[in-house]
C-alpha cells in the first residue's frame, strides 16, 4: 500500500520556490559553456558526477544488498526516460533560445496532472483545477510564444526537441509513482537517472563527433555549480519531496519556473521583456493560485475547526 501523500504546506512551497529559481537558471548555464562544451556533453559529465556521489551514498546506508530491494527495473525504466529528456533538452539548446527550452520543458505538469488524474484516485483533480492548469498553460503561450520575444535565433524542430522533453518529465513523474520508487529513498531514484543519463549523454556526444571540452575558468566554475547544485542538489530535494506531497500539486507549481528563467535570460542573455511575457505572467499565476487555493483554503478551513474545538 502506498503511503498517503500531503498537499503543500508553507515548508514545501518555500522549497519549490527555490528549486524553480534553481532550474529557471539552468539552461542559461548550459547555453553559457555552449561555445566550450555541447550542452548534451555538459548534462552527462554533471550527470556523471551526481551518480558517483549518490552511489558512495548508497553504499554507506544500504552496503552490498544495495539493488536487492526490487527497483532494479524500475530503475532503468525511469533512469531511460530522465536521459532521454536531457538528450531532448541538450539537442533542442543547439537549436533554439533558452526562453523556449525553458517554457516548452515546462509543459511537464500538464502531462504529470494528465497522468496522475487517470492513474491514481488520491491526484484526481478538480474542475478549478483543470481550468487553472489550462489559464496557466495558455499564460505560458502567450507570454513567451509570441514573435520577436527574445531577439535570439530559434527553429520549430528545436522548438519540438524542447515539447518532447516537457513530455518524457511529465510521464517520468508519472512512472515514479506507479513503481516501487515511490517508496525507495530519494537518493536511489536519482542514482538510476543520473546514471543512466552520464552514460547514454556521453556515449552520444563522442559517438557523434562532439566530444571537444575548453576548460576555461567560467567554464569550471558553470559545470561544478551544474554538477553540484542543479544535478545534485536540486533533483535529490525534488524526489524527497514527490515521497510525501501530492505529485500534481509539485508540478503544476512548476509554471513559475519559466518566469524565473526568461527573468535570468534578461539580466545574463540581455534579452527583453515583452506585453506578452507581462500578461502571460500574470495568467501563470493565477492559474497556479487556481490549483492550489482549494487545498489552501481547505487546510485553513481545518485550523478554524481546531481552534474553535480548542477553545
Amino acid at each position: 500500500m502506498s503511503a498517503q501523500r500531503n498537499h503543500l504546506d508553507f515548508f514545501a512551497i518555500s522549497i519549490m520556490l527555490m528549486l524553480c529559481t534553481i532550474w529557471g537558471f539552468q539552461q542559461v548555464a548550459l547555453k553559457l559553456a555552449a561555445d566550450d562544451i555541447v550542452p548534451t556533453l555538459q548534462i552527462g559529465l554533471r550527470s556523471a558526477f551526481a551518480a558517483s556521489v549518490l552511489f558512495l551514498l548508497m553504499l554507506r546506508s544500504e552496503g552490498r544488498g544495495v539493488f536487492a530491494d526490487g527497483t532494479v527495473k524500475a530503475g532503468i525504466l525511469v533512469g531511460t526516460m530522465f536521459a532521454v529528456e536531457f538528450l531532448f533538452v541538450g539537442l533542442g539548446l543547439e537549436y533554439t533560445s533558452a526562453s523556449h527550452m525553458v517554457v516548452f520543458l515546462y509543459t511537464s505538469p500538464i502531462f504529470t496532472a494528465l497522468g496522475m488524474h487517470f492513474v491514481h484516485a488520491d491526484e484526481r483533480l478538480s474542475r478549478i483545477q483543470w481550468s487553472g492548469i489550462g489559464l496557466a498553460f495558455l499564460g505560458v503561450c502567450i507570454a513567451f510564444l509570441g514573435p520577436g520575444n527574445t531577439g535570439q535565433q530559434t527553429t520549430l524542430l528545436g522548438d519540438f526537441y524542447a515539447l518532447l522533453a516537457g513530455a518524457v518529465w511529465g510521464f517520468t513523474t508519472v512512472a515514479i509513482r506507479r513503481s516501487k520508487l515511490s517508496e525507495a529513498p530519494a537518493v536511489k531514484t536519482l542514482f538510476y537517472q543520473m546514471a543512466a543519463a552520464s552514460i547514454l549523454l556521453i556515449g552520444m556526444a563522442f559517438a557523434l563527433g562532439r566530444g571537444e571540452m575548453n576548460w576555461t575558468t567560467e567554464t569550471s566554475i558553470n559545470m561544478a555549480f551544474q554538477a553540484v547544485v542543479i544535478a545534485f542538489a536540486s533533483y535529490l530535494t525534488w524526489f524527497w519531496l514527490l515521497r510525501r506531497y501530492l505529485a500534481s500539486r509539485m508540478a503544476t507549481f512548476t509554471f513559475i519556473t519559466p518566469l524565473i528563467g526568461v527573468l535570468f535570460g534578461v539580466l545574463i542573455l540581455g534579452e527583453t521583456l515583452s506585453v506578452q511575457f507581462i500578461s502571460g505572467g500574470l495568467l501563470v499565476l493565477t492559474g497556479i493560485f487556481l490549483v492550489s487555493a482549494k487545498d489552501l483554503l481547505n487546510r485553513r478551513k481545518a485550523r478554524l475547526v481546531r481552534e474553535a474545538l480548542d477553545s
